[in-house]
């Protein structure tokens, strides 16, 4: 009985204590959100502006030039992006115009082999299934004013993300002093020693990450290009960008290549083009690629990758999605290196590994 008492009370801890975790993460998306993407991009030019500091600039200066390397960065990827959404507007018509009969094909075919009919089809579309944004109803003022608030905190986090960068790297030696004086001299080394290891293992899953994008860039403009894909060069770059979104992200790219090049042409050689293109891209990429440029530098277990990833998804949406590995790598170094966390560690990795 008191076994039994001990196992429910832990239990009931253990649920109290995720639903208010996850609880607080959603409700603080606002603020931790930007702080933690900062967080990983600093990590990210760390190499490079000690690199600057040992070099021709003091310590604020290579802190100011590289968050305007990285702020650049990201303005060339939205305009990518930008110039993306305003093709897709352009050859809407073209869409509509060929996706037309291939869609009567569809409801020809769903109509002759399942027990819908015409008349459910009417009705279904009646009962308001259509999409809110897009629909000619009523309150466009709300509408409006509902969008220019979350264009304006977009934007507004956006910012502030570039004057966390800054100050995480013009006061990192400030920081880091502080978490060693709230451990005690004995474990202080230790401490030092899960801090770097943090740093590295970002730093190179990120640089991994962005050399894999390099290639599928590369590898997706050849391909695409010669399947006569419509925009083939930004709809590669784009592509291999959302790539570093966990599972989801190839999946997006193939989207968005099929849009620019089946449905826009609506040839099937191009269909097949595509398909080949991402299915050998991939290959290369996850098989022969990955192993030898990010290796097993962040080595956790697929399935519980997986779960995080979906979590992420939940709590913070498309960055979630995006900061999950990076975050988890970190988590399982802190569990590998402290002692009464190491079970968690061994759970979180794919092989057991020693503090």
């Amino acid at each position: 009985m008191v076994s039994g008492k001990r196992i429910l009370y832990y239990s009931t801890l253990s649920v109290l204590f995720l639903y208010f975790l996850f609880a607080g993460l959603i409700e603080t998306k606002p603020f931790l959100a930007p702080f933690t993407v900062a967080l990983v991009l600093a990590l990210l030019v760390y190499p490079l502006s000690r690199k600057m500091e040992k070099s021709f600039f003091n310590r604020s200066w290579a802190s100011i030039v590289n968050t305007i390397f990285i702020f650049l960065i990201s303005l060339g990827f939205f305009a990518l992006f930008s110039m993306q959404v305003k093709n897709l507007v352009d050859d809407w018509p073209k869409i509509k115009e060929t996706m037309k009969p291939k869609i009567e094909k569809l409801k020809d075919f769903v109509f002759e082999h399942t027990p819908l009919s015409q008349k459910d089809l009417e009705e279904s579309s009646k009962g308001g299934l259509s999409v809110p944004f897009l629909s000619t109803g009523s309150q466009p003022g709300k509408k409006a004013a509902s969008f220019f608030s979350k264009a304006m905190s977009f934007f507004g986090n956006y910012l502030l993300t570039f004057i966390y960068i800054f100050f995480m790297l013009n006061y990192r030696q400030h920081f880091r002093k502080f978490l060693l004086r709230l451990f005690p001299d004995e474990d202080r080394q230790r401490l030092q020693n899960v801090i770097l290891k943090s740093a590295n293992v970002i730093q190179q899953y990120l640089i991994g990450k962005l050399i894999l994008i390099g290639f599928l860039s590369v590898f997706y403009a050849i391909g695409l290009g010669l399947s006569g894909v419509s925009n083939f060069i930004l709809v590669s770059v784009l592509a291999a960008v959302f790539s570093i979104i966990p599972y989801v992200g190839n999946v997006i790219g193939f989207g968005m290549a099929m849009i620019f090049g089946y449905l826009v042409s609506g040839n099937p050689g191009v269909l097949i083009g595509i398909s080949l293109t991402f299915f050998i891209g991939q290959f290369v990429e996850s098989y022969i690629l990955q192993p030898y440029i990010v290796g097993d530098k962040v080595d956790l277990h697929p399935f519980i990758t997986i779960l995080v990833v979906v979590t992420g998804n939940l709590v913070w949406g498309l960055i979630g999605m995006i900061l999950a590995i990076p975050l988890l790598a970190i988590v399982n170094i802190i569990f590998l290196n402290v002692h009464s966390l190491h079970p968690f560690g061994y759970l979180l990795s794919k092989e057991e590994k020693t503090g």
